[in-house]
């Protein structure tokens, strides 16, 4: 299968310090990679640079085939990569339909958006029943279900998500790896990116384990959940 998206033996990092330090992997099209790790593994390093945020001091990224190692934020997201950042971060003194068309700013024409729009609603009845609902006055479920619906509204090819468990209850992370699991099935490529293994393994197809700034394993959800090492790290076992 294809790679969607496509990272060499990058290294970066801030200042003088390296936190990646050779990172391979791939993601396929069509398909949800995870990317776990705990706190301080890499994680929001890769996610930059990927976004060019903190360029990659040396290797290649390549979506689509398109080498993006050098490219500007902006223009990689023009591509069609679109990133939902941890911890939601909706805008809380505004509506959710005003949220939802933040996300869609890089269409110009107007009927392109509100067509979007109401496909996210088709996705989310929930966000529609909310529409004028000042984002700030709702759930920790439900702005997680806004922050995704708003990554949906740029049309991605490849949709980035950070730690999307984080601060939520049980019942709320589970509801909102349903949410990922149906924007796949949508046909949108996801790159998740959690600590959350038990949920993640659950919706994804294939991962990495990211220690230390380098790639520890790979394999399919099977496989990793198999791991010995997987299993020590995150089982208790």
């Amino acid at each position: 299968m294809s790679a969607l998206l496509s990272v060499d033996n990058v290294v970066s990092g801030y200042d003088q310090a390296d936190v990646l330090t050779g990172v391979s992997l791939e993601v396929p099209a069509n398909q949800i990679t995870c990317l776990l790790g705990s706190n301080g593994a890499g994680k929001t390093t890769l996610i930059r640079a990927i976004l060019g945020l903190t360029p990659a001091r040396s290797g290649h990224i390549r979506f689509g085939g398109v080498d993006i190692t050098r490219e500007a934020t902006h223009h990689i997201v023009g591509l069609g990569i679109s990133c939902i950042p941890e911890g939601r971060r909706v805008f809380p003194r505004m509506t959710v339909s005003e949220n939802l068309r933040v996300g869609g700013y890089t269409e110009a024409r107007r009927s392109v958006v509100d067509e979007r729009l109401e496909e996210v609603f088709a996705t989310f009845p929930r966000l529609k029943e909310r529409a004028d609902q000042l984002a700030g006055t709702m759930s920790g479920g439900e702005q997680a279900m806004l922050s995704i619906g708003r990554g949906l509204m740029s049309a991605p090819k490849l949709l980035i998500v950070d730690e999307p468990s984080l601060g939520l209850s049980p019942l709320f992370v589970k509801e909102n790896f349903k949410v990922i699991q149906r924007v796949n099935e949508l046909g949108v490529t996801v790159l998740l990116v959690e600590q959350n293994v038990r949920q993640t393994l659950a919706i994804a197809h294939q991962g990495y384990v990211l220690s230390k700034g380098c790639i520890a394993a790979h394999g399919n959800a099977d496989q990793l959940r198999d791991n010995e090492q997987v299993r020590a790290a995150y089982f208790g076992s």
